[in-house]
């Protein structure tokens, strides 16, 4: 096993271990539309195939609704977070996400989401859609730009902040012998987390069933199977894995901040050890990588309540 099982809560398993996460950078966006579906439209669309910088190119998703009276137009909007390895990184996801998902949808308005000193060109490439007939204004400080479109006009803001402090790659093993219980009792736990600002769970649903390790067999592959977490491997290589554990779903966490992330941990693990036992949740571990990869190293036995 991973570490020793050295506690047990509520009749959950909790392993002596560590999640193991990378530092990241990560800013903040401001959808806004005429309605609250329309700009639920745009964000969803946005944050798409945004899972893992292995092969997505950021890890993308939505961080929260934020109401009429604190949006910059006073419309219904939502807050999306975009990581990855650099502001670098960041700066094609921005264009090509927001020209290609916020700029086509109905109604729709982008703006900062984060305030810091350190800025990325949120409107370079969005603007010049407006072929030359884009117009530019400030506004209490700020710069932004109306593009005009077949429904009216696209504002986008000039510059969006970023922040090199971000975390990726907090996460909670969550094992059991019984796939439904699992799985029902994982969702509670993402749901308990969505509701934390400055985080995401950026996998679909929240989940992530292939869980990876660094490395692989095969020439040019960046990661691979967890083969010691995987139940059909069991016997024909290493295991970490319990005799009636009968399958394994981890929830992976990005954070602008460490302690974003180990809030959502410690949120996490009280979600799972409130129900799990009665859903056939055995235990709890965490994916790491011998601690010499990522700087940040969240132990489970820390965020027990």
């Amino acid at each position: 096993m991973t570490g020793s099982q050295n506690m047990t809560v509520n009749g959950v398993a909790i392993d002596d271990t560590f999640a193991e996460a990378f530092g990241m950078s990560g800013t903040a966006l401001i959808i806004t539309a005429d309605s609250q579906k329309w700009a639920n439209i745009a964000a969803t669309t946005m944050t798409g195939f945004g899972t893992s910088v292995i092969g997505c190119g950021a890890e993308c998703g939505i961080d929260c609704e934020v109401p009429a009276s604190e949006t910059p137009d006073g419309r219904p909007g939502v807050r999306v977070l975009i990581f990855g390895f650099s502001p670098d990184a960041i700066l094609p996801q921005l264009k090509n996400r927001v020209g290609q998902c916020v700029l086509t949808s109905p109604g729709s308005a982008c703006y900062n989401g984060l305030e810091s000193a350190q800025r990325l060109a949120l409107s370079a490439g969005p603007r010049f859609f407006g072929d030359g007939w884009q117009m530019s204004k400030r506004f209490g400080g700020r710069r932004f730009w109306r593009v005009p479109v077949m429904d009216g006009e696209f504002t986008i803001e000039d510059t969006v902040g970023v922040t090199t402090d971000a975390v990726g790659g907090g996460n909670l093993l969550i094992l059991g012998r019984d796939r439904v219980g699992l799985l029902e009792t994982t969702e509670t736990a993402v749901a308990a987390i969505n509701t934390l600002p400055d985080v995401i769970t950026p996998f679909p649903g929240g989940i992530v069933r292939s869980g990876s390790k660094v490395g692989s067999k095969y020439k040019g592959a960046v990661a691979s199977t967890n083969n010691a977490f995987c139940p059909t491997l069991r016997g024909t290589t290493k295991t970490e894995l319990d005799p009636d554990t009968i399958a394994v779903l981890e929830i992976v966490i990005d954070g602008l901040t460490s302690k974003a992330v180990s809030d959502a941990m410690r949120v996490g693990l009280k979600a799972v050890t409130d129900i799990g036992a009665a859903k056939g949740v055995t235990r709890v571990s965490a994916g790491n990588y011998g601690g010499k990869l990522g700087q940040h190293h969240y132990h489970l036995k820390d965020y027990v309540a």
